[in-house]
This record gives C-alpha cells, sequence and structure tokens, in this order.
C-alpha cells in the first residue's frame, strides 16, 4: 500500500471534521476573540482554511519561506463570512487531497524544508509534513475553534464522539 494511500483516509475524515466544525461559525462574531493575544474567530477560521495548502506545497515545492528577505511576511485577510471561509477550505482541501493522492512514497520521502527570513527552520520527510504541519496542525486549531464556539454558545459539533451540545449526531 502507498503511503498516500494510508494518509488519506485520515485526512479525509479529519478535514469533513473541520468543515463540519467551521460551518457553525456565526457571522456576526468573525470579529470575536477571546483575549487580545489570540486571533479573531475569522482569523482562525482563514488559517484553517489555509492549512491545507501546506500539503501541496509540501509535496510540489522544495521548500518555503514564510518571511522571505526583503518582501513582507504572507498574511491573509480574514475571512468575511462563514461562506468565504468554507469555500476558501474546500478549495484548499481538494488540492490538499489531489496533491497527496499523486505523490509516489519515494517522493513524500524526500525532505522539505521550512524557512523563515531565508533560515531554515526544520527540514523533514515530506510525509512527515503532511501529519505536523497539515493533520495535527488542523486538529490543534480545530479544537481551537470548538473554544471559540463554546464560549460563545455555539453548539459544538460531534467528531470523534458525543459533545455536550450533541448526543452522537
Amino acid at each position: 500500500m502507498r503511503l498516500s494511500d494510508t494518509i488519506l483516509p485520515e485526512f479525509d475524515q479529519e478535514m469533513a471534521g473541520t468543515r463540519k466544525t467551521i460551518e457553525r461559525i456565526p457571522d456576526d462574531k468573525l470579529d470575536w476573540s477571546p483575549h487580545e493575544k489570540s486571533m479573531s474567530m475569522g482569523g482562525l477560521v482563514t488559517h484553517l482554511g489555509n492549512i491545507p495548502t501546506w500539503a501541496a506545497h509540501a509535496i510540489n515545492e522544495e521548500a518555503i519561506d514564510i518571511a522571505p528577505p526583503g518582501a513582507q511576511p504572507f498574511r491573509m485577510a480574514p475571512a468575511a463570512s462563514r461562506e468565504e471561509a468554507l469555500h476558501l477550505f474546500d478549495r484548499n482541501v481538494a488540492t490538499a487531497r489531489a496533491a497527496i493522492a499523486g505523490a509516489s512514497d519515494d517522493h513524500l520521502m524526500k525532505p522539505w524544508s521550512l524557512l523563515s527570513g531565508g533560515k531554515t527552520v526544520f527540514t523533514m520527510p515530506r510525509i512527515a509534513v503532511l501529519r505536523t504541519f497539515v493533520m495535527n496542525h488542523n486538529i490543534h486549531h480545530r479544537a481551537q475553534l470548538g473554544v471559540y464556539l463554546r464560549l460563545n454558545d455555539v453548539p459544538v459539533p460531534s467528531l470523534y464522539g458525543p459533545t455536550a451540545d450533541e448526543s452522537g449526531t
């Protein structure tokens, strides 16, 4: 079995759970933040929508510099609506899934690097980037969004089992 075939079922499950969570965000709370150091809800869902792009970057490029010397660091404007956030997420998930599905085992074992300001932050096999920077990163921020929902009295969706708001649906 190919490496991509082993990670795609989990990718599909986690992305479906993330979409289910993004579907809950209220448009009137996009500017809401639990703390001055925290992202706004709109910024958080935009970040969740952008995380899948790391799969295509890791597979299709040798490295990426998140703050290239002499240029502005990459920043996205926060989503202006739930629909905009879902569109961004869906588009990026489809691109990520296609990149993962098309990658050979040999390619997934090749090193990939994250740079900041021209300096290497880390280098690891592409398959490890998919696990950490795409999957784990997504799960982490999806849980953060779940807290944001709870703090705004929005029902938190069931992902791995029932929540206090849903009885296993």
